[in-house]
């Protein structure tokens, strides 16, 4: 995480897409504590949504003996939200972008596009199996 940031909530959960309720209920709770419009709020919950559907779903192989840690943390100036999994990582300097002709038509590959499009800043660790999503206030 950025220097500077104080964390303010954390939640961890089992690698299960019937999880995905709990995760958007500490996004709301969040967004609340940081008071943001209703326009920020839609950017916040579809990146942050999207950063734990990768991590369950790519990161932890939907393994439900996996774990995804949610991290919530703010700033005089932003907030951001950590989000680990336990797996292997990937390479995300390497990514095939997903508006090329070739990609277009797939069904997958533009969940950190959208990341990168709806957050101001996106980090990812060197292994790859940590992300973090930063937004200004």
């Amino acid at each position: 995480m950025k220097e500077g940031f104080t964390l303010i909530d954390s939640l961890s959960i089992p690698s299960e897409l019937n999880n995905l309720p709990v995760v958007e209920s500490m996004i709301d709770k969040a967004c609340q504590t940081v008071g943001i419009d209703e326009d920020m709020y839609g950017n916040v919950l579809i990146a942050v949504t999207e950063a734990v559907n990768n991590a369950i779903i790519h990161g932890n192989a939907m393994h439900e003996g996996k774990e995804v840690k949610l991290e919530f943390y703010e700033t005089s100036d932003g907030f951001g939200f950590r989000i680990c999994d336990e797996g292997v990582g990937f390479d995300h300097l390497h990514l095939p972008d997903p508006t090329s002709p070739e990609n277009i038509e797939k069904e997958n590959g533009r969940g950190i596009f959208l990341m990168r499009n709806l957050a101001d800043e996106v980090m990812f660790n060197e292994k790859g199996n940590e992300v973090s999503v930063f937004f200004n206030r």
